[in-house]
C-alpha cells in the first residue's frame, strides 16, 4: 500500500525547548492512522507542520508527494485541517461557515455535498443559527464538514473528540470510517488511548519522540508481562504495599482499579492472602487484558 504522509526525522524546536525530536514515520494511502500522547507530546506541532502552518528545523515531510515546505501553496488544496480548538466563526451561522469555508477552496458547496451529507444532515435542521451557539458535538461536526467541504485527499484531525461526550464522540469515529471507505485518508490524533483501537495503525508519541509504531492489537501484545487488576477497600494503602512486594514489577492507578505488572510467577490467591494478614480488607486481584494505556505507561516510563 502507498504512504500518502511521509515523515522522515522531523524536529522542531522552541528555543530550548523541542517539540520534536527525530520523529519518523508513513501513513498508508486510504487508512485511519492514530496519533496517541498526551498533552504536550508534539502532536499539535506535527499537524501544524504537515497542515504548512509550520516549517520543520530539521527533517522532511511529504504528503502526497508534495513537500510540506516547498510545495505548500500546491498543497494546501489537497488538506482538510480540523484543529483541536473550533475555528469557525461563531458569529457566522452554520450555512455562513460552510459557504465560505467552500469560497476560499473555489467550490460551491453543492459540488461535494455528497461527502458531507451524512454528516451534515443534524446541522441541516438549523442553518441559521451561529456557529458559537452550537452544542460541543454540532460544532464538531460542522469543523468537520467545512474541512471536507473541498474533498481533500488527506484528513488531519487534531484531537477532535477533545470535551465532547461519549454519544458524540462513538458517532464521529463512525464518520471517520465512513470516509476511509470514500477513500479519504486520516491522521487523527487523540489523548483518549481507548479510541486507538479505532485506528488501523497507531504511533505513540512522549515528549516529541515516537515511542511505538503498530497496529493496536500487535502493539499491547507487547507489555508481555503479566497484567492483573487489583481493589480494596483502602485504594492508596493497597498501592503501596502491592509495590513493596517482590514478584510485582508495577504497580499504577488505572480508573477505579491498580493495574498490576508481575513476573510469571505471580500468584494472586497467595498475594491476596498475604495483603489480608496486612490488614487490608476486601483485597480482589484478577487477571486483564492489557491495553494501549498499559503499554504506553510502560514504555513512557523506559524513556524517561
Amino acid at each position: 500500500m502507498n504512504s500518502l504522509i511521509d515523515i522522515r526525522g522531523l524536529t522542531k524546536d522552541y528555543g530550548r525547548t523541542t517539540a520534536l525530536r527525530e520523529v519518523t514515520f508513513s501513513v498508508p494511502e486510504g487508512s485511519i492512522f492514530g496519533l496517541i500522547g498526551p498533552d504536550g507530546a508534539g502532536k499539535t506541532t506535527l499537524y501544524r507542520i504537515l497542515a504548512t502552518l509550520l516549517t520543520p528545523d530539521r527533517g522532511t515531510a511529504t504528503v502526497a508527494g508534495l513537500d510540506v515546505a516547498r510545495e505548500f501553496r500546491q498543497l494546501r488544496t489537497l488538506i482538510g485541517y480540523m484543529p483541536e480548538r473550533f475555528s469557525l466563526y461563531p458569529d457566522l451561522t452554520v450555512d455562513e461557515n460552510l459557504h465560505f469555508f467552500a469560497s476560499l477552496f473555489g467550490v460551491k458547496v453543492r459540488d461535494h455535498f455528497d461527502l458531507i451529507a451524512p454528516i451534515f444532515s443534524q446541522l441541516a435542521r438549523f442553518p441559521n443559527r451561529r456557529a458559537g451557539a452550537l452544542s460541543g458535538g454540532m460544532k464538531q461536526k460542522l469543523a468537520l464538514s467545512c474541512a471536507l467541504i473541498h474533498r481533500p485527499r488527506i484528513l488531519l484531525l487534531d484531537e477532535p473528540t477533545t470535551g465532547v461526550d461519549a454519544v458524540s464522540r462513538s458517532e464521529f469515529w463512525g464518520m471517520l470510517a465512513t470516509l476511509r471507505e470514500k477513500g479519504i485518508t486520516i491522521l487523527v490524533s487523540t489523548s483518549y488511548m481507548d479510541e486507538a483501537a479505532r485506528c488501523d495503525r497507531i504511533a505513540l508519541l512522549h515528549r516529541g519522540r515516537i515511542l511505538g509504531i503498530d497496529t493496536p492489537t500487535r502493539l499491547t501484545a507487547r507489555l508481555g508481562d503479566p497484567l492483573y487488576a487489583a481493589s480494596a477497600g483502602e485504594m492508596y494503602p493497597l498501592l503501596l504495599a502491592l509495590r513493596g512486594m517482590p514478584d510485582v514489577k508495577d504497580c499504577y492507578t488505572f480508573g477505579a482499579t491498580l493495574h498490576v505488572v508481575a513476573d510469571e510467577g505471580f500468584d494472586p490467591d497467595g498475594t491476596e492472602t498475604a495483603l489480608r494478614r496486612q490488614g487490608l480488607a476486601d483485597v480482589r486481584i484478577r487477571p486483564v487484558e492489557a491495553t494501549i494505556e498499559d503499554l504506553f505507561i510502560k514504555l513512557a516510563q523506559h524513556e524517561d
